[in-house]
Parts: structure tokens; C-alpha cells; sequence
């Protein structure tokens, strides 16, 4: 089982981005540009690299969108920074005024581009204007680190973030699609620096994070433990899993459907989409004197067929697993067999 440094606080810092304003000086760029075809793929459109650079905000270094500003000598800057440099120009410090550079937005306007994502697949050309928008729902766009225990900002496909998981996080790669994990803690009141868990399992050509951690629930401490898929959301959905944890002849099942990792591990966990263990309840399945925390978890992940029924599963373990009928999410406690 493999566990990272001890650090519960995990916040996946993404950068968000952000469509461009939509304001009546854009929709009058845009009428111009804009025809029934405008977000169909077409043959790759050079663009010298002067011209992106004039697009460029000297403040911010992103793209300008309408309205554009310029000073009395021809320099320009978005319309985000204008108020942060005091109506001053920031390359010559002259007054900035109201001038609109309505010649550089025509330009904007023109202007076909390839996603930025080129080197992961997209082959698309979009409308400057378009293409903002088309890059934050992006097919090909990368995937964050999965790994919930450090700040890690490593962003790639797949398979590079598999690699990246095994070889510089130290994680546990499984091939199968049941488990059968046990979980101790000494200091199970303990959450501000608990120890958390995570495992990546192998099954149906696809990869899935497998996590379970310790995290404050109103007052009191208590557990989860949830399943992630490496891949877009519409994929995910073609899976089920189940969590099964006991002890002293009683359990608790959870069945759910995976969620993508383009969901934060902290997104994931405070929806709380997972099996819930409560710490007076993890306590008394784990017996003893119930100062040491002993859980065993067990699970099966399952590929969906159209109709909604049990396709398959891919085992390469000889534990027998709970498995519901239902399709949709459950948590309950009941008797064990």
C-alpha cells in the first residue's frame, strides 16, 4: 500500500480560465467574424509571432480582448488592467484617456489560431474570439496530478501521469479491478496531519486513483474512501464501483460511479461522493480497545453496458466483494452474512 508524507490539507491549485468579457464592443467585433462555420476544423493558419505579440497586454501578458485601450503614442493594454495602472500608460506613463485601438481588433478579429493543446492532439483552428473558450473544454487539454498529499503541479496525458505517479510519488500500481486494503492508525482522533492512502488500479484499459483519508466532519473526525477515474468525465461514466468496510457483524456499502480526476481530489471529498466512516463507527470495526484504528476496505469496480446492466469485471483477486443491483449511489449499514 503506498503513503506519501503525512499532509492532509490538499488543495490543488488549477489555473482557471477565464471566457473572454462578453460586452457589447465584442459582439460588434464578432458580427463581422462570426459565420455558421466558424468552429469547424480548418487547414492550419501561419500567424507570426509579431502579431501575437501585439495582441499581448504589456501588464498582464495575456490576450486582449475588445474593449483594446491605447494611449495618445500607439501603446495598448487590455481593458482588466486599465484600473490597476491608475489611467496611466504603462510604457511611456502618459494618460491614458478613452481611446479604443479599434485597428488592432479588426486585426483580433481576423485571426485563426491552433489551441494551444497541439502538442497533446487538437489539430482545431479557431477564431481568436473562439478560441479562449474552445481551450477551457478541450478534449486534449492536460490532466493535473491526481496525487492528493502535496502541492504537486505536474500536468500531463495518461500515461505520463502514470509514469509520473509510480516512479515520483512511489504509488502503488495494481492490475485487477477488485482490492481488499486494510488501513491502521495509531492516533485515530488525529486529522489535522493524518495519513492518507493512495493506490492507482489497472482494469478495462483504463486507470483508476483509489483514496482514503481522514478529514473533519463538522466536529469530529472521520474516514472516506473514494474511487477517481484517469480520464474525462463522459468516460467515467461508464463505470460503477462498490466500498464494503466491517467488523464485529456489521458493515457499511457504498456504491457510486467514479469520479474524473479533472474533478480536484478536494472537489471529490467535500462532495462527500465516497464511503463515509464516521470515527466512532470506524472505532468499533476495528475492536480491541478501540484506541488504534483497523479498517479493512474492499471494493469492486465494474464496466456498465448500454442497457445499464453489469457488463464485466476484470478479477485477479480471490476475495469475494458485495455487489448491489442498483445503479445508483447507496451507503448503508446491515448485518454481515
Amino acid at each position: 500500500m503506498a503513503s506519501g508524507n503525512p499532509c492532509f490539507d490538499d488543495v490543488r491549485s488549477k489555473a482557471e480560465v477565464i471566457d473572454p468579457p462578453q460586452n457589447q464592443d465584442m459582439m460588434d467585433i464578432r458580427e463581422a467574424v462570426d459565420g455558421p462555420t466558424q468552429n469547424e476544423l480548418k487547414p492550419n493558419v501561419a500567424v507570426s509571432g509579431s502579431v501575437r505579440q501585439l495582441l499581448e497586454c504589456p501588464v498582464c501578458l495575456n490576450a486582449m480582448y475588445p474593449p483594446i485601450h491605447q494611449c495618445s503614442n500607439g501603446h495598448t493594454l487590455c481593458s482588466d488592467c486599465k484600473p490597476r495602472v491608475h489611467n496611466r500608460c504603462p510604457t511611456c506613463r502618459h494618460e491614458l484617456g478613452n481611446i479604443r485601438c479599434l485597428a488592432l481588433e479588426k486585426v483580433a478579429a481576423s485571426l485563426e489560431l491552433p489551441c494551444k493543446y497541439q502538442s497533446y492532439g487538437c489539430i482545431g483552428i479557431y477564431p481568436y474570439y473562439s478560441k479562449v473558450k474552445h481551450e477551457s473544454q478541450c478534449v486534449y487539454r492536460p490532466y493535473s496530478c491526481p496525487y492528493a498529499g502535496s502541492e504537486c503541479l505536474v500536468v500531463g496525458d495518461i500515461p505520463y501521469l502514470v509514469a509520473h505517479l509510480k516512479d515520483d510519488h512511489k504509488v502503488d500500481m495494481h492490475s485487477g479491478s477488485t482490492f481488499n486494503h486494510r488501513y491502521v492508525k495509531s492516533n485515530p482522533q488525529e486529522v489535522e496531519n493524518a495519513t492518507w492512502m493512495l493506490t492507482v488500479f489497472s482494469c478495462f484499459g483504463h486507470y483508476f486513483c483509489l483514496h482514503f483519508e481522514a478529514f473533519q466532519l463538522g466536529m469530529a473526525p472521520a474516514y472516506i474512501a473514494f474511487l477517481r477515474f484517469m480520464g474525462d468525465d463522459d468516460d467515467a461514466k461508464n463505470y460503477s464501483y462498490s466500498l464494503e468496510v466491517g467488523g464485529n457483524g456489521r458493515k457499511i456499502v457504498w456504491q457510486g460511479v467514479p469520479r474524473s480526476i479533472r474533478d480536484s481530489h478536494r472537489k471529490v471529498r467535500d462532495s462527500f461522493d465516497g464511503l463515509i466512516i464516521q470515527c466512532n463507527m470506524a472505532l468499533f470495526f476495528s475492536g480491541g480497545d478501540r484506541k488504534e484504528l483497523k479498517l479493512r476496505v474492499t471494493g469492486r469496480i465494474w464496466k456498465e453496458q448500454e442497457t445499464g446492466r453489469t457488463a464485466y469485471d476484470e478479477t485477479f483477486s480471490s476475495n469475494p466483494i458485495f455487489l448491489s443491483s442498483s445503479r445508483l449511489p447507496f451507503c448503508r449499514v446491515n448485518e454481515a452474512f
